[in-house]
This record gives C-alpha cells, structure tokens and sequence, in this order.
C-alpha cells in the first residue's frame, strides 16, 4: 500500500508523492546531495541536523543498509526526498533496506517527486525551508507551518548534536583533543589509523578543560548550522591558539578562521556531494572532494598571516587555509570522505607531521 505525502517549500511550491519511510510530518532546509552513493552515510552525518535532504540521483536505496556504514549513533537528517526508492537492495553486506532504515529510526521522507525540478528550483532560488507531511495534506496549512520556521541563518546546532560528555576513541602515540561540533565517525578512524588516542570533547568544553589533558593536537571537528551562531566554540579556539597545533574541517575551519578574526557568510544553496573539484594552490592539483557545507569562510575578510591553500572550481569559494604565524590548518571539505574520493586524506598526515614539527605542504 502507499500513502500520499506532500512536500512544500516555503516559496509556495507543492510537490506531491507518496510515503517514504515512516509516516509523519518533518519541517526543515531543503538542500540537495549531488551523489550517487553514500546514502547511509549522508543520512548519518551529523552536519545533516536539521536539513530535507534531496538527492538528485534518481534510484536511492540499491545497495540497502548495513550496520557498519554509519557516521554516527542515528540518523541527524530532518527528512529524506528521492525520486524512487529501491525496495529490493542488492548486496552481501546489507541487512535491511533504506526504507526499512528510516521506519526503525522514524524518519520520514517523500519519493515519487520530481527531484530535478525541486533541485533546479534551489539551484536558482537558493535553499530555503520545506515540510514533508502524510498527515496534513492542507496546502495552506502547511505552508503556514514552514512560514513559521526559522532560517538557517543564526541557528546553533552544534550544541544539538554534541557529545554529552568526554570520551576515549582509541589509543595511539599522538594524544589528540578531538573537540565534536558534530564528529564523524570516519574522522575518528583515520585519525585512529594514523596513530592516535583521542579524546573528543563536547563542543561547549573549556579550553582549560581540553589543555588539562596535555595534548599533542588539537582537531576541530565538522558540524551543523551557522558557525557565527557557537560563540562559545570560537572562544574556545581563540583561547588554545599558539598553544597545541590545530587541524580543522568543515564548522570546525569557518570556527578556526572566525577566531582569528575572519568573517563567515550563508552560501546560495552550498556544497553537498562527493564529487566537487578544489584546486590544491600549492601543488596544482586537482582534487575530487567530498563536501556538505552552506556556509563559507569570506575572503574579503582575511587578515595578512591567512593564506589560502585550496580553492573550489565550481565557484572559487575558499576551500582550505593555513596560518602563517601559527601551528594552524583548516579545510572547508571533508577529506576523511565517507562517502567520496579518498584524493585528501594526505591532511590527516600533514597534521601528524605538524605535531611531530616537520615540514608539511
């Protein structure tokens, strides 16, 4: 059986679909993933809270869920948006399907739309909030109802996703302050792989609280919503600077750079794939990266000691920066990838080498 579902955005749009996953009524920013893999992950990912994901390849679910895919404990998606679901995954490893995934965590979505319509529209108009319902199929009701509904802009969802307490990962030569704006798991198992017993912090912690342990390192973790919005974690950096060396990704490179004085802005309708090319500027090369972000570091706001070292090909926003008069890096991308290319993962070295005081590029 199949129920009708609504999707309506709050330019007054009405995509009408039926039912995918579990039955309810979601309200969130509608955003659009260009990947065609990866959707256990995304879903996963906690820089997700909040956000209608929409993925622009027709046929979602192929390769079902497993248990070892994930990113997090649960899914931070909103809400999910595909034009069709697959309803018999196909491979060893699964042990349910997608449809199946978002039932058990009560996550409900919408299939049967025209996603390419919905995608131009973002592409064209910008993001912008959205609600998915099977319950309430009132077009003037729930265009009310996603009116009411708060932007993007100025929302603190680091805080919403955050770890409640501190915690041990694993156990390495390098002793790692890991602070989780919304950490990803694959984070964790590099910087794992690479050596490191990490600590991660909740992102409301004290710099006092994270020097206590002595750490080699500092890692700013990625995360949700606007990164002007988490004063108390640009306090923080402001506060560990010159202290430890510092690698951040994603929130964690826009929380880095607004510490040192850099302002931030809100993207048209961001970056979200695992296939956008940025430039490395020291090397010239090319690198296919994975990325999930709607805000960006601006340029017109960087002070002398901020160097550029990564540029994006689509719209040459900043990608990556390095601070000349610091033990100091950040990239706006995510090179743990998970999903996506693995072209990055060198940075996770290059913060080794950093903490260890050799030369990196």
């Amino acid at each position: 059986m199949t129920k009708s579902a609504k999707l309506i955005l709050e330019n007054g749009t009405i995509f009408s679909g039926i039912s995918f996953g579990a039955e309810g009524e979601t309200i969130g920013e509608v955003c659009f993933n260009t990947g065609m893999t990866g959707y256990q992950e995304i879903l996963t990912d906690p820089s997700y809270c909040g956000q209608l994901i929409t993925m622009t390849y027709p046929h979602i679910g192929n390769y079902g869920v497993n248990e070892e895919d994930v990113e997090s404990n649960k899914i931070h998606a909103a809400g999910f948006i595909v034009r069709e679901e697959n309803v018999v995954p196909s491979n060893f490893r699964s042990t349910q399907s997608l449809g199946e995934y978002l039932r058990a965590q009560k996550i409900v979505g919408i299939q049967k739309i025209d996603t390419r319509m919905l995608t131009r529209i973002l592409r064209d108009e910008g993001a912008m909030n959205g609600i998915i319902s099977t319950v309430d199929l009132d077009d003037d009701s729930l265009l009310q109802k996603v009116k009411m509904t708060p932007s993007m802009d100025g929302l603190d969802l680091a805080r919403v996703v955050t770890c409640d307490k501190s915690y041990k990962w694993s156990k390495g030569k390098h002793k790692i302050a890991a602070i989780d704006f919304g950490i990803k798991h694959n984070i964790l198992r590099l910087l794992e792989s690479h050596g490191c017993n990490v600590t991660i912090f909740p992102a409301t912690a004290s710099a006092t609280e994270i020097l206590n342990i002595n750490p080699d390192g500092i890692f700013l973790s990625n995360g949700p919503g606007d990164p002007a919005a988490v004063t108390y974690g640009i306090k923080t950096v402001k506060e560990l600077l010159g202290k430890k060396p510092i690698f951040g990704i994603c929130l964690g490179h826009q929380i880095l750079a607004l510490a040192l004085g850099a302002k931030t802005y809100k993207l048209k309708f961001g970056h979200r794939g695992c296939n956008h090319p940025v430039r490395n500027e020291a090397t010239g090369v090319v690198e296919i990266t994975s990325q999930n972000h709607g805000f960006a570091v601006d340029a017109n706001s960087l002070s002398e000691n901020m160097e550029v070292t990564h540029l994006s090909l689509n719209d040459q926003t900043i990608e990556g920066l390095k601070y000349t008069n610091l033990q100091a890096f950040s990239v706006q991308y995510h090179p743990e990838s998970s999903p996506g290319p693995h072209d990055s993962r060198y940075l996770f070295q290059n913060f080794i080498d950093m903490m260890t005081e050799k030369e990196y590029a």
